[in-house]
């Protein structure tokens, strides 16, 4: 292959190919990334066709420059961009999670009639399961839980389980239906217990919105952790794109508790961050650990409700 020697006037130097022999010949794209890193020194390059390669040229007496320009740039971008995360199969478990959805909307139907127990009588379970700031302060913590299995009414109960139970379904394809519900009950007790201490004794809130909240939270953190590198400078995108969710639909009514959302999002980031770092190096739970952790969550909104009927 001849050198194109091109002047610019009568003395001017040739142009060469800023490497030869092997490192002659550049792809299209990696000739033009190239051009554009000597532009922005100011050294003028051309790029010339080399059948189905390509040459990137520079004056001869800018060759060195060149060549020391071209060889920080590739130091400083060397493994850049990340290679592709690889694909994690979510977990194939939609039946179980709308099962426990249908026990959630079963449950609400149970405190409108009320249930029958002996030597107590008719027992009034929204009146034993709301979370009163006054009485989760004096210790009776069950209420924390409690309170994320009972509903204000019908379209209470339905918008949790649609737009809920969309996040909750993806949480439990994405990490696992025990360890995504175990995480859902946390975001949801904490949630609550901050929120009592921040509201007035007399406060009073009920509700799996909490806890619906935690997923959004957890689900953001786990895209930021997740794609944190490849994302750049958006690596927050999915964070802010969880606030909003959080402002448009854990603002909305009078009867909204904001403050128990907006706690119930915070615990679910910081589990999501927690969670992605460990399954990312250990990867999710095996069936085992799943099922003791679902377990783990039906046995502690069991133990809840059974210290509000006998100590409420």
């Amino acid at each position: 292959m001849d050198f194109l020697d091109t002047q610019h006037g009568g003395n001017a130097a040739p142009w060469r190919p800023v490497f030869s022999g092997d490192d002659t010949s550049l792809t299209k794209s990696q000739a033009r990334s190239w051009a554009l890193v000597l532009d922005s020194r100011s050294i003028p390059c051309c790029i010339e066709a080399d059948g189905a390669e390509w040459l990137l040229l520079v004056p001869e007496n800018l060759l060195e420059s060149a060549r020391r320009e071209l060889c920080l740039f590739e130091d400083a971008n060397q493994g850049w961009p990340p290679a592709p995360l690889a694909t994690r199969q979510l977990v194939e478990n939609t039946l179980p999670t709308m099962s426990v959805l249908i026990l959630l909307a079963t449950f609400h139907n149970l405190t409108l009639i009320g249930i029958s127990l002996p030597e107590r009588g008719i027992v009034d379970l929204y009146e034993l399961g709301a979370a009163h700031a006054a009485s989760i302060r004096n210790g009776q913590w069950w209420q924390c839980v409690t309170a994320l299995t009972l509903h204000a009414g019908p379209v209470h109960l339905l918008g949790n389980l649609t737009i809920g139970g969309a996040f909750i379904i993806l949480l439990c394809r994405e990490l696992g239906s025990g360890l995504a519900w175990s995480l859902l009950l946390a975001s949801g007790t904490l949630g609550n217990l901050i929120n009592a201490w921040a509201e007035s004794p007399d406060h009073r809130s009920v509700g799996a919105s909490t806890a619906v909240f935690g997923a959004v939270g957890i689900l953001a953190a786990i895209s930021t952790v997740r794609y944190r590198h490849h994302l750049q400078r958006r690596w927050l995108v999915p964070v802010a794109a969880g606030v909003a969710l959080l402002a448009i639909l854990g603002t909305e009514g009078k009867n909204t508790d904001l403050g128990a959302h907006l706690f119930g999002f915070c615990f679910g980031l910081f589990f999501g961050i927690v969670t992605e770092f460990l399954v990312g190096k250990y990867g999710r739970p095996g069936g085992v650990l799943n099922a003791l952790l679902a377990l783990m969550t039906a046995v502690i909104v069991g133990a809840a409700w059974w210290c509000a009927i006998v100590f409420g």
